[in-house]
């Protein structure tokens, strides 16, 4: 039986198809994500979603998506499936589906009466195209198949309605059309790879709503345009391609292509092989750039999240060169910021106070896979670029105090992972001593200072060690409270003592302040008051402001965000300090922890992890459909495990 396979009673039980989501994407940032009955509940749903740079930075939806109708003896069986007003589906197409497989490829098995079709969907990698092959299994009689493309033309942030502004006009191309809605976004070439008749008859498909933009607080409906149809003979055994690309494609080759496209991909059977295919995903090569994004569907490349991920999404899969390759991206995008020169790449929030320290702990891990002896050769320099850029005070917010330890401004903007923001104020202002700024400042400087403890340095790295020794003592005095816990932030007279995940770090980094003794306190209060099967909590429910719930309008969410909810990312640290503390006795409890995550695999976005989940039960997944921090945590923790178990 397939590791990802649904069958008729749960496809047609609309309750139980329409939350979960399928995501393919290019490795150049277009993307393809919708339900797996083919119904767009998300503006950000759509067969064809691209950037296109010529306009802004985000991505548009160009084929919002495709109905397929079957036509015998003059019947007329429509496969499609969108929302209206009343909750009203139309045309119900999913009643049709037999099952739904997506290990290598999503496979869509309709049955007609003695109609069977099979529809599997494939997105070319590096090119702005998606494939659909429909193949005719069975069938008694002659049987047609008409394909309906539901155009957007929009950027996933809006949405678009009926206008007279649209263009109707389109070109014939071999074996299909192309045509463009609005000035600015390229052609759209939509062929088969067989002669077809396309029917030119325009209409605007009116009020077509998408439910997860409502649960959200926002706008919810609009109005698609279907120029009208192309219709296809198909016999019985018969395949026929249909391609949606920016380009012209020779129809001789659609066939072929789709095969290799096929081939080139790992079957998702199993929870290491959904990861780390959900892991290739996050990659977006631009020319010679090469990026890590944040999440999908609406999230571009932070700089944070591109270090905290990138060891999981390249380390953890025996993909090193791919690591080099980002870094080579991101190395250039330190030396803009450091030099205070315009970035050449799009990497956002390179200023955030911890993102250069983030920098250092990915490099960190780098070592471990390779030898000091390597990374100090090719990321030497770099590592003590970022040092002394701290040590002399050049960040315009990380502050060298002479205690040892760094100070941050956060009161007027986020400036931690725990970045929510409403009315433009952070909603937990988390200023001046930070313990993960702080845990991941000490873990730098040791691990640094090791690097270049011999050779031509060694005098940098006895500075380092000295630098070192005043900041261990410094933060067990600031930060360690009369419970046995870590104090999250700590600004002169203002301590907060609320219990959050952020003191993890202090015990799972390789270098810490912390005796055996004081790490297993905080992993104890950490076990006890943050755990879930989902992540660690981002506030402890005993703590003021426990909201764990991160459901409402947009203020609500964010109000929300860190204050209870749980976040998967930090179960990876977590496990990694548990097995600091417990080592080949913790094993078994770690492997526990991981099937809360392989439970997920068949919910929310099939094959991959959300962003976050409420932090009480049933522990629902919430956000951004997959989220890059996740997938590398758990796939770098399957890593740490893979050489306990050797």
């Amino acid at each position: 039986m397939s590791y990802l396979r649904f069958d008729k009673t749960l496809m047609v039980n609309l309750e139980e198809s329409l939350p979960r989501e399928i995501l393919r994407t290019n490795k150049s940032g277009a993307y393809h994500c919708t339900t797996i009955v083919d119904c767009n509940t998300r503006k950000y749903h759509g067969l064809l979603v691209i950037p296109v740079p010529e306009l802004d930075d985000e991505n548009h939806v160009l084929l919002s998506s495709l109905d397929e109708t079957v036509v015998q003896h003059g019947a007329e069986f429509n496969l499609g499936l969108h929302k209206y007003q009343g909750n009203n589906f139309s045309p119900n197409g999913h009643k049709y589906v037999r099952e739904f497989d997506c290990e290598k490829v999503p496979v869509t098995t309709y049955r007609v009466g003695g109609v069977i079709l099979t529809k599997e969907k494939v997105f070319v990698h590096y090119e702005n195209r998606i494939l659909i092959r429909y193949t005719l299994l069975d069938a008694h009689s002659a049987t047609k198949l008409r394909l309906r493309p539901f155009l957007a033309f929009r950027s996933v942030r809006s949405y678009t309605h009926q206008n007279n502004q649209a263009n109707r006009e389109y070109t014939e191309t071999e074996n299909g059309i192309k045509t463009c809605m609005y000035p600015g976004y390229p052609e759209l070439y939509m062929q088969l790879n067989k002669k077809n008749d396309f029917h030119f008859i325009p209409d605007w498909y009116r009020g077509i709503e998408y439910p997860k933009e409502q649960e959200r607080g926002y706008d919810f409906n609009e109005d698609l345009y279907v120029p009208g149809y192309f219709e296809v003979d198909i016999k019985k055994g018969e395949s026929v391609v249909f391609s949606a690309g920016i380009s012209e494609f020779s129809t001789r080759k659609l066939k072929r292509t789709f095969e290799y496209e096929v081939a080139d991909r790992t079957p998702r059977d199993s929870f290491y092989h959904c990861l780390k295919n959900s892991a290739h995903q996050f990659h977006n090569k631009q020319g010679d750039f090469h990026y890590i994004l944040a999440g999908y569907p609406w999230f571009k490349c932070r700089a944070r999240d591109m270090f905290v991920s990138l060891p999981g999404l390249t380390l953890a899969v025996d993909e090193r060169e791919e690591f080099e390759n980002v870094m080579m991206t991101a190395e250039k995008a330190i030396h803009n910021y450091i030099n205070n020169s315009p970035l050449e790449c799009r990497i956002y929030e390179m200023n955030d106070p911890d993102v250069l320290l983030w920098a250092v702990w990915a490099l960190q891990q780098y070592a471990k896979d390779t030898t000091r002896d390597q990374c100090r050769s090719k990321y030497g320099e770099l590592l003590k670029e970022i040092i002394e850029f701290i040590r002399l005070r050049r960040h315009d917010n990380l502050f060298l105090h002479e205690n040892g330890l760094l100070y941050t401004n956060g009161l007027d903007k986020a400036v931690t992972w725990m970045n929510s923001t409403t009315e433009g104020r952070p909603v937990i202002a988390r200023t001046g001593y930070i313990v993960e700024v702080n845990a991941l400042w000490y873990n730098a400087l040791c691990f640094v200072a090791d690097i270049f403890r011999d050779g031509d340095y060694a005098t940098f790295a006895k500075a380092l060690d000295k630098q070192a020794e005043a900041t261990a003592q410094s933060f067990i005095n600031v930060f360690r409270n009369e419970y046995g816990y870590l104090l999250d932030y700590v600004d002169g007279n203002m301590m907060d003592w609320s219990v959050r995940p952020n003191m993890i770090f202090t015990v799972a980094f390789d270098y810490s302040p912390l005796d055996r003794l004081q790490k297993k306190q905080v992993l104890d209060i950490v076990t006890k008051e943050l755990l879930t099967p989902k992540g660690l909590r981002s506030l402890s429910p005993k703590s003021g402001g426990y909201n764990p719930n991160y459901v409402g309008t947009q203020r609500e969410r964010d109000l929300a965000y860190h204050q209870g909810t749980a976040w998967p990312w930090l179960m990876g640290f977590y496990m990694e300090a548990y097995l600091r503390i417990y080592k080949m006795s913790g094993l078994s409890f770690v492997e526990r922890q991981l099937i809360g995550f392989e439970d997920e695999m068949t919910n929310h976005c099939v094959g991959s992890l959300p962003e976050l989940f409420d932090g009480n039960p049933p522990f629902k997944g919430r956000g951004a459909v997959s989220f890059a921090m996740n997938i590398a945590e758990i796939l770098r923790i399957l890593k740490l495990l893979s050489k306990y178990n050797l």
